[in-house]
C-alpha cells in the first residue's frame, strides 16, 4: 500500500498548531522529475532525532494521497512516519555553486514568473505548489504579532494531546512542549512579471530559527536581532538568484482571492554573465 517516492525536501515551515494532529509541520519537496509533493501531516519535532531529516536531504518514504478533505493535487501523507529518514544529501559542491539544487528546482521543476498564473492554477485545483520569480524584491517587511499561541486552540491542541493512543508509543506526550511562537511576522514586497504588486508572508522555518538564534546573540535586544535577519532576508538574498517557493494552505485555497504564500526561499548564486550564452 503506497508508492515508494524519492523526494527532495525543499521546504520546512515554522510549526503551527493543529486542533488534530498537535503541532505540525508543512514540509514539501521535489521528485527526481521535477514535480512538487507536500508530505503532511508530519509531527516533525515529535520524530526521532536520527528522522529529522534537514532540507535538501533525499527521503525515499512510502506516501499515499489525501482522502476527500484535502483535495489539491501535490498533497500527500506519509505512509508510516518511521520511514521518513534522510537517504543522501544534495550538497553545494566544493565551490557552492548549487549547480544540482539549480538543476532540479529551475531546469526540471516549471518556474512561474506570473502570480496570476500562480492563482488560476490553484482556482482550478491545478496548482497548490510552485516555484516563483520575482521580477523585483522591493522591501522586507516586519510586523509585530501576537506573542503567545490562542489560548483556546491551544487549550484544544492539549486535551488531544492528553489523550493517549492504545498500542502506539506515548513517551513523547509527557515531555513534550511546544515550539514557541514567534512574535512577528515577516513579509515580502514584490513585483511580477506583468507589474502586479503582491505583499506575501513568509512561512519558512530557517527564518524563525534566525530570528531566535540572532536574539540569543544579541542577549535579547529585538531590534539587532530584526536588523540581523533583515541583512540576510533582504540585504544579502536579494543580491543572489532569489526565487519562492509558493504554497496555499487548505483553508484558503478553494476560497481566497490569492490562497498563496511563501514557504520557503531559494536563493543560489548570480551566475556569472559567461554562464548565460
Amino acid at each position: 500500500m503506497g508508492e515508494r517516492e524519492r523526494i527532495l525536501i525543499t521546504v520546512k515551515t515554522y510549526p503551527t498548531l493543529s486542533t488534530k494532529y498537535g503541532e505540525t509541520v508543512c514540509t514539501a519537496g521535489i521528485r527526481p522529475d521535477g514535480s512538487w509533493v507536500r508530505l503532511y501531516p508530519v509531527p516533525f519535532r515529535r520524530l526521532d532525532q536520527k528522522q529529522q531529516y534537514n532540507k535538501y536531504d533525499w527521503l525515499e518514504c512510502r506516501i499515499i494521497k489525501h482522502t476527500q478533505r484535502d483535495r489539491r493535487p501535490e498533497s500527500f501523507r506519509p505512509l508510516d512516519d518511521a520511514e521518513l529518514v534522510a537517504v543522501e544529501k544534495m550538497d553545494t559542491g566544493k565551490k557552492r555553486d548549487w549547480r544540482a539544487r539549480r538543476e532540479l528546482v529551475l531546469e526540471k521543476g516549471k518556474v512561474y514568473d506570473s502570480l496570476d498564473e500562480l492563482i488560476a492554477g490553484s482556482s482550478d485545483n491545478k496548482l497548490s505548489l510552485g516555484t516563483f520569480r520575482p521580477t523585483t524584491v522591493d522591501e522586507f517587511i516586519i510586523e509585530e504579532d501576537e506573542r503567545e499561541w490562542d489560548e483556546t486552540k491551544l487549550a484544544k491542541m492539549r486535551q488531544g494531546l492528553d489523550q493517549f493512543e492504545l498500542f502506539s508509543d506515548n513517551e513523547w506526550r509527557e515531555t513534550f512542549k511546544v515550539v514557541k511562537k514567534l512574535p512577528y511576522k515577516f513579509s515580502y514586497r514584490f513585483t511580477d512579471v506583468n507589474g502586479r504588486e503582491s505583499t506575501l508572508q513568509v512561512l519558512d522555518w530557517e527564518l524563525g530559527a534566525l530570528y531566535w538564534n540572532c536574539l540569543r546573540d544579541a542577549e535579547g535586544d529585538e531590534e539587532t536581532a530584526l536588523a540581523k535577519v533583515r541583512q540576510k532576508y533582504f540585504d544579502e538574498f536579494t543580491n543572489k538568484d532569489l526565487h519562492f517557493f509558493m504554497g496555499t494552505t487548505l483553508a484558503w485555497h478553494f476560497r481566497a482571492p490569492n490562497p498563496w504564500q511563501i514557504i520557503g526561499v531559494f536563493y543560489p548564486p548570480r551566475r556569472p554573465q559567461i554562464e548565460l550564452f
